[in-house]
């Protein structure tokens, strides 16, 4: 087995390479239970530690390092230990700063903070620093090479942040923006110091420069030896984003043919037995073991969490129908009842069609039938694309409309501008009354539901999501 370095002596962890001690305690939020290190005694904690020790001790300036699963829906008890500072005063800086790995991740922070903390995603840096410069948000969440990019731009301030929070740097430390990730916490080198970790051990170095003797709160993935701990079993896996699980869940549901599932969403597990056990909430190990032992279990993760779920089970990918597999099943589906019609006869229709059919080929008479077919219930005239052509996209919704003055010349720039969705991946639009329906390509759809919500169109907020009912 790998030697981590870790080692426990006298209820203090240690790394002799690093010299970095930690006090052993417990973990004082929920869903993250248990002492550091388990051991065939009992192990000797520090007596009384709880939550308020660990603000304690960011406030006096020492770091605090939380071992737990890299998703923010986990730690919806953080704010308490952060407290974060309105930022009153137009031009002030927020006084809390988030490090993440990716604009997705930013922006599931902005999902579960507190009512009444304004917490800002990083998705575009034009609104982001327009946003900066108005009313700052209290707390700002923002990828590695976003934050720096603010930072260049002197629309975020680090002399002003109070508090930083490192998210899972495992996912940083070794990529691309290692080097920006340094400078950026070298330039907040007077912000208190949060580091959320789901193995610290791979930190040894990052935690030296950037988090010194922290207090580290939680259960580390080693045994009593050091070593990594066993997988849990054998696990499937599908990446996908948070906003689309839901609807996945019904495609996997469809697909799988199950009776009687178990939607995990987080919380305690169950003990009854399932047909199938579907996770759309990133598990601990304990709650992965409980799983687990239900059968085998689907998680759906983000791609910046596949090395944590790799570090508890044995990994299987399940490949979902993309959206040329459903484009050609449709095509398939409409020839099978084509033929149906067919063989049932078409005499009546063919009197019809029969004038046509001396001016062009029959078989452009049927392709004009069909652009007809797709056109249908559209109400207001204007070509769509062929079956084929658009099945490779995904309907977005978009909160405004012809009663707002907005045109699809809006939408347009407003997609290329704010959600940085490419020209050809842009389709039909159709302006409605109230709202309006754009056509994109399915591996843009996301970022434009991102990119869209909560930018401003002929003066109004935008709300945007993808339409279920297509």
């Amino acid at each position: 087995m790998q030697d981590t370095g870790w080692e426990m002596r006298n209820g203090t962890l240690t790394h002799p390479v690093s010299r970095i001690s930690h006090a052993a305690v417990l973990l004082p939020f929920p869903g993250a239970r248990g002492t550091i290190l388990p051991l065939a005694r009992p192990l000797t904690i520090e007596d009384g530690v709880t939550g308020a020790d660990a603000k304690t001790a960011l406030e006096r300036g020492r770091p605090v390092v939380l071992v737990c699963p890299p998703a923010p829906e986990r730690m919806r008890d953080i704010w308490d230990l952060l407290a974060p500072t309105p930022g009153l005063v137009p031009g002030a800086g927020p006084s809390v700063l988030i490090v993440c790995a990716d604009h997705t991740a930013a922006a599931e922070w902005s999902a579960v903070a507190p009512t009444g903390l304004r917490v800002h995603a990083v998705t575009g840096l034009s609104r982001s620093a327009a946003r900066l410069k108005q009313r700052s948000p209290d707390v700002l969440a923002g990828a590695v090479k976003d934050l720096a990019a603010l930072v260049q731009r002197t629309a975020l301030k680090l002399d002003q942040v109070t508090a930083l929070v490192a998210a899972w740097p495992e996912a940083l430390i070794a990529g691309e923006h290692a080097a920006a990730l340094d400078t950026l916490l070298g330039e907040a080198r007077e912000a208190r110091r949060l580091v959320l970790s789901w193995n610290p051990a791979l930190l040894a170095d990052f935690l030296e420069r950037h988090a010194r003797r922290p207090l580290v709160v939680g259960t580390l993935p080693v045994d009593e030896g050091g070593a990594p701990l066993p997988p849990l079993g054998r696990v499937r896996y599908c990446v996908v984003s948070p906003g689309r699980r839901s609807a996945v869940v019904r495609d996997v549901l469809d697909s799988l043919d199950v009776g009687e599932p178990l939607i995990w969403q987080g919380g305690p597990v169950p003990e009854a037995r399932f047909d199938a056990v579907i996770c759309t909430a990133l598990p601990s190990r304990e709650e992965l073991a409980a799983l687990v032992r239900l059968g085998e279990p689907l998680v759906f993760i983000s791609a910046a969490q596949l090395p944590y779920l790799r570090s508890l089970a044995t990994l299987a990918p399940l490949t979902l129908p993309g959206a040329a597999d459903r484009a050609r099943d449709r095509v398939e589906e409409l020839r099978e009842r084509v033929a149906r019609v067919l063989q049932d006869g078409v005499d009546h229709e063919l009197a019809v069609l029969d004038p046509l059919f001396e001016r062009f080929d029959p078989a452009e008479v049927a392709a004009a039938l069909l652009a007809l077919l797709g056109n249908r219930g559209k109400g207001n005239g204007e070509a769509t694309a062929p079956v084929v052509a658009d099945a490779a996209r995904l309907r977005v919704f978009v909160g405004v409309g012809k009663k707002d003055r907005a045109s699809a010349k809006d939408l347009v720039g407003a997609l290329i501008r704010e959600a940085g969705v490419a020209k050809e991946d842009i389709g039909r639009i159709d302006v409605r009354e109230a709202f309006s329906l754009i056509d994109v390509a399915a591996g843009a759809a996301d970022r434009a539901v991102r990119g869209l919500t909560g930018t401003t169109i002929r003066g109004r907020r935008v709300i945007a999501r993808l339409d279920r009912d297509r």
